[in-house]
């Protein structure tokens, strides 16, 4: 396949490759991000050998901090047999003492090997040799974690190709209760999409309070949208009963969740061209239908408020974090917080 940076190659270049047959002697997978990391060597270990073909072709090297490099240079290097490629897929990479010695081989990597590193919670520094090296005879990849504007379009892309619609709303709930881990949003979809009846193919916000645990009508979500309206007495309900459910609901989580809302609608006040488009561009929404929480918002806050909430939130951070707590419970600190952004 066609030479490319890691910044600019995609999880999807690198599958529409392999099922062209464009195969790379050697793939170097990292990044923070570890959903595309095991979606890109799934599809390797799927796809490239047969069924037949896997049982002398295909292994799989999980390392610990005692692995040798060694034997995984000797693992590429065997040649496969009653086959045109084997597969090598190097898992937990990042555990590896000594990466670096695998420098000499992807230098010169066989080419009926294919090689794959997956270095999952980290990348490899872009200045050391391997990865200048390995750039030069296959492929680099980072995966990044992904932004929270773009974690309703993965949901929604996700459910597609499964032939399934969801709501706005269940997206929504979605997002502010699982947040940026995509195996666990892939593994809870999936639940979800086992658990449709029969003839029916959309997810609806029942559908997740009774298969996930999350409440349809006390989560971040319904908070947040009480927040934006002024609705004090419902958001003073949610926020009972989350002191009623901390673990399900922890302060931690809403704090973030308010913290994100309340910055990006600073941006958003100071923002000078005020257009769907240009704020849906400027904050980085998908969808025109994330910027309609924070127009509503803008109107109920203005601009300095929403500069106190800031800092009633860092200091709610602050205090249940221990600093000046004193005997104050988390539940009074986010009933002080919430009085405090309501009035």
């Amino acid at each position: 396949m066609a030479k490319r940076t890691e910044s600019s190659i995609t999880h999807k270049d690198i599958i529409t490759a392999i099922r062209q047959q464009e195969y790379a002697p050697v793939y170097l997978l990292m990044g923070e991000e570890s959903y595309y990391i095991d979606r890109i060597s799934e599809y390797i270990a799927d796809n490239i050998l047969t069924e037949d073909e896997k049982g002398f072709n295909q292994q799989i090297i999980y390392c610990t901090r005692e692995t040798n490099v060694a034997d995984i240079i000797n693992s590429a290097k065997r040649y496969p047999m009653m086959a045109e490629h084997q597969v090598v897929i190097v898992k937990e990479a990042q555990n590896l003492l000594k990466l670096d010695d695998l420098l000499f081989y992807v230098q010169n990597p066989l080419k009926t090997t294919i090689l794959v590193i997956c270095y999952k919670n980290g990348t490899v520094d872009k200045r050391k040799k391997i990865v200048a090296a390995i750039e030069k005879t296959g492929v680099v990849y980072e995966s990044r974690k992904l932004k929270e504007s773009q974690l309703p379009s993965f949901v929604t892309d996700y459910l597609r190709r499964k032939n399934i619609g969801i709501d706005e709303r269940s997206v929504l709930m979605l997002v502010e209760s699982i947040g940026s881990d995509l195996n666990r949003m892939a593994g809870e979809l999936d639940k979800l999409a086992i658990t449709l009846p029969a003839g029916f193919n959309r997810i609806t916000p029942e559908m997740i309070e009774m298969n996930i645990g999350i409440s349809k009508d006390f989560n971040n979500l319904e908070l947040r949208n009480a927040i934006i309206n002024k609705d004090v007495y419902k958001a003073n309900q949610i926020i009972g009963y989350f002191e009623q459910n901390p673990k399900a609901n922890p302060p931690v989580v809403t704090l973030a969740m308010l913290f994100n809302f309340f910055s990006n609608m600073m941006l958003a006040f100071y923002f000078p061209v005020k257009t769907e488009q240009g704020m849906c561009d400027y904050l980085d929404f998908r969808n025109s239908w994330q910027l309609r929480d924070y127009m509503t918002a803008m109107k109920n806050y203005n601009a300095m408020k929403t500069m106190l909430i800031i800092g009633k939130l860092r200091e709610t951070d602050a205090r249940m974090k221990g600093v000046g707590k004193g005997n104050t419970t988390d539940g009074d600190l986010m009933r002080e917080l919430i009085y405090f952004i309501m009035h």
